[in-house]
């Protein structure tokens, strides 16, 4: 029996959201051992790699699309690809991961803000979720993480979460005949490429990083985990439920890593982020449950 559209798109939002919760840790874990330009470029390298055998020869295939639509695929491949790990992994410099986690939290209300903006109706009990889990996310930043205050390294994740909802709302104008894995390949590619220049001025200013376990094993995770696997299936989320009801998903970022946070750095999570948590998972289980 074939799984219905809404569920299917609702569990391949959760699973990249789940995925990416992962890859704000490594970004911490990583601030001062890989710069942040070149922990964006090798993950792409290697994503790149792993889609190849998948996505390339569907992307040779639909090489005619691709140079009529080569505009819409810049502009993917600069915001998902290029700029916004870049800006993450910037971030990650002087941001606590928990931190980072709930400003992406933000991103939601600008993926419906752009979806509303293109004429869609979102409807009452998906508004009334956005907002409810919305609540959840400003109580938690108010309170702050762990006793953390937003800080400078914050502005960076805030421009961040605008490119990601950017690049959400832009998948949902996607032509049809640029699909699966082959359009997955050829934005890898492009924003490979689009970062070149930035990776060779970093070399040249800050020389590269030790290949250790301790920072290879980080990287070989975001770029199969948070990259392949995880773009994957939110290109086809929004593909099915669109941007606005995915974003009420996405909500979940920031529960998920305040709870990888205490599993693998012992960091404690109070009464107050319980509560927070818990108007975070009743909105997005509202949104994501609404119809229109």
């Amino acid at each position: 029996m074939p799984v219905p559209a809404p569920v299917l798109g609702i569990a391949l939002a959760a699973l990249a959201t789940v995925v990416w919760s992962g890859s704000f840790v490594t970004s911490r874990a990583l601030h001062d051992s890989v710069p942040p330009v070149q922990h964006a470029f090798w993950r792409w390298v290697v994503a790149l790699a792993v889609v190849a055998p998948f996505g390339a020869r569907q992307a040779w295939r639909q090489r005619r699309s691709i140079r009529r639509h080569l505009g819409f695929v810049f502009l993917a491949s600069l915001l998902g690809v290029a700029a916004y790990n870049t800006l993450v992994n910037q971030a990650g410099l002087t941001t606590p991961a928990a931190n980072m986690g709930m400003i992406m939290a933000a991103s939601p209300v600008l993926m419906a803000v752009f979806e509303r903006a293109a004429g869609v109706r979102l409807g009452v009990r998906r508004v009334t979720g956005l907002l409810v889990a919305c609540s959840g996310v400003v109580l938690l930043i108010a309170g702050g993480a762990g006793g953390t205050r937003l800080g400078a390294g914050d502005v960076w994740m805030v421009t961040a979460a605008c490119c990601f909802a950017a690049y959400s709302g832009l998948l949902r104008r996607r032509p049809a005949e640029l699909g699966g894995t082959g359009f997955l390949f050829t934005t890898f590619l492009l924003g490979t490429v689009l970062l070149l220049p930035a990776q060779g001025v970093s070399l040249a200013v800050q020389g590269g990083f030790d290949p250790t376990p301790g920072t290879v094993l980080p990287i070989l995770y975001v770029s199969v985990a948070s990259s392949a696997v995880a773009f994957f299936a939110w290109n086809r989320a929004i593909a099915l439920v669109g941007p606005s009801r995915a974003g009420v998903v996405y909500y979940l970022q920031p529960v998920c890593v305040s709870l990888l946070s205490w599993a693998v750095l012992g960091e404690a999570t109070g009464w107050a982020q319980t509560v927070c948590m818990a108007l975070i998972l009743g909105g997005v289980v509202l949104g994501a449950a609404a119809r229109r």
